[in-house]
């Protein structure tokens, strides 16, 4: 698998419907996106979000907390996603809330498979969005924490400089490279070199350097 992949997508659907839930989810494993499916906004609550683009397709009615609640706790939890609803009872207040908290699309049931998949990747196009802004920020914050010393062995150790040519250019020992560059490792969350060079792409921080 190639590293630099996206993570795969996955669609959350809440509805208390059963039949409904795996209509959805065979809808959306038909073109090929990954589908977790949860009687209730409690059972959704107690799952961890996956840590990958995201859109959670909501009832409007459910049984305790309504659909339109339930976005209204997650705004107050925090917790960021996109969310298309679904509804056989909707009405222009109902829409116009959930519009207003940030939902994607209001659909009313029954709704056309397409008009849903459109719904659905427009949410997943917001939400990676997000996770792409919020990335930005945190390797940008992490490269601002870099002392200057170990900000120019980012630079060389990403232009593909060896620790010994590092030494040299910086007139240090390699052992002090060595700590740098382990520091730099650290603090960017770098799991290797090459993610370490696709942060310093993400930055506009790379240079050839000869």
């Amino acid at each position: 698998m190639n590293a630099s992949a996206e993570p795969q997508p996955v669609v959350l659907v809440i509805d208390d419907d059963a039949s409904l839930r795996e209509g959805l989810s065979r809808l959306f494993r038909s073109v090929g996106l990954q589908v977790k499916a949860f009687a209730s906004g409690a059972e959704f609550l107690r799952n961890k979000l996956p840590d990958v683009p995201s859109c959670l397709v909501l009832d409007v009615r459910l049984p305790g907390l309504s659909g339109l609640d339930f976005q209204s706790e997650l705004i107050r939890a925090k917790v960021d996603i996109p969310i298309v609803f679904m509804t056989g009872h909707g009405d222009i207040p109902m829409t116009v809330r959930a519009m207003k908290a940030g939902a994607v699309e209001f659909l009313p049931k029954p709704f056309r498979d397409q008009d849903m998949l459109d719904a659905v990747q427009a949410g997943l196009e917001r939400d990676r969005g997000r996770r792409k802004a919020a990335g930005d920020t945190a390797r940008r914050e992490s490269f601002d924490s870099l002392t200057a010393r170990e900000q120019e062995v980012m630079f060389l150790v990403t232009a593909g400089l060896m620790n010994k040519q590092i030494a040299g250019k910086l007139r240090v020992s390699e052992i002090t490279v060595k700590v740098h560059r382990g520091n730099v490792m650290r603090k960017m969350g770098a799991k290797s070199i090459a993610e370490l060079v696709r942060m310093a792409d993400a930055l506009g921080l790379r240079q050839e350097t000869t």
